[in-house]
């Protein structure tokens, strides 16, 4: 049978192990970067040989019932990880002093970080006793990002900081959008300082785009683009311009 181990995309990756694999029990991983002199698709096949990944779901059910671990395998670009569940397997004889508990140690690429916990507060106030994929930026990143913002906050139109924000190259996550927000705050709280309109909550993404994680269309409109021109950078000042638009119609904005 076809085994699908390579994402088209960051997001696909990331989507892809948080929505699809911890919540099935794959805790255990272990991640390794292909040199670029070796070829990508042989060495994929050559672990997923090693360690029987591409079995059937009838397979990896009866495993279950016998106890022995089941494996994935995926990889983005050099990048790959190898996710297993609970259970007997040689994988953890080969692979034991790499193996890391995605519980206790997340799973970092591409400036994500990705673990599996328990939830906070439900909307009652009781405790959430359900475990949860927990995907955010990963803390260096974050701390850079909400810095740039910053230097940004006071020199930056209204305009520009929106364009900035929604450029930012990560998918609104639950823990992801809450980051954002605190950046959004912190830009806001510099910008009344210094007696200048803040920026809109508006411009901060919300919605997580759904995307192929192993699909040639991934459905993603890449917006970090670099430079000042382009297509999709134009698209995007397009779309910010129409939105701070629609927002001065309801309430009118003192320019910087």
């Amino acid at each position: 049978m076809r085994y699908r181990a390579e994402t088209t995309s960051l997001e696909g990756f990331v989507q892809q192990i948080a929505c699809c694999y911890l919540r099935h029990g794959y805790w255990f991983y272990v991640t390794g970067c292909i040199p670029p002199d070796k070829d990508a698709r042989a060495i994929d096949r050559k672990l997923i040989a090693k360690y029987g990944i591409g079995v059937s779901e009838s397979t990896r059910s009866r495993r279950k019932r016998l106890g022995r671990s089941n494996l994935q395998y995926l990889r983005h670009q050099r990048l790959f990880v190898i996710l297993a569940t609970k259970g007997q397997h040689e994988f953890f004889d080969v692979e034991f002093r790499s193996i890391h508990d995605i519980r206790h140690v997340p799973l970092k690429c591409g400036g994500y970080s990705i673990s599996y916990r328990r939830g906070g507060r439900t909307r009652t106030g009781d405790r959430d006793a359900k475990w949860h994929a927990h995907v955010e930026i990963e803390r260096r990143r974050y701390l850079e990002l909400k810095s740039h913002f910053l230097d940004m906050a006071i020199h930056r139109s209204v305009e520009n900081l929106a364009l900035a924000f929604y450029q930012i190259p990560f998918e609104p996550y639950a823990p992801v959008r809450r980051q954002l927000l605190n950046i959004w705050r912190a830009v806001n709280r510099a910008r009344q300082k210094a007696g200048y309109q803040p920026v809109p909550v508006e411009v901060i993404p919300l919605r997580r785009r759904i995307v192929r994680p192993f699909g040639s269309d991934t459905g993603i409109e890449n917006c970090s683009v670099q430079g000042s021109g382009g297509p999709e950078v134009g698209r995007v000042r397009s779309s910010v311009k129409d939105l701070l638009h629609s927002l001065h119609a309801k309430k009118p904005l003192r320019r910087d």
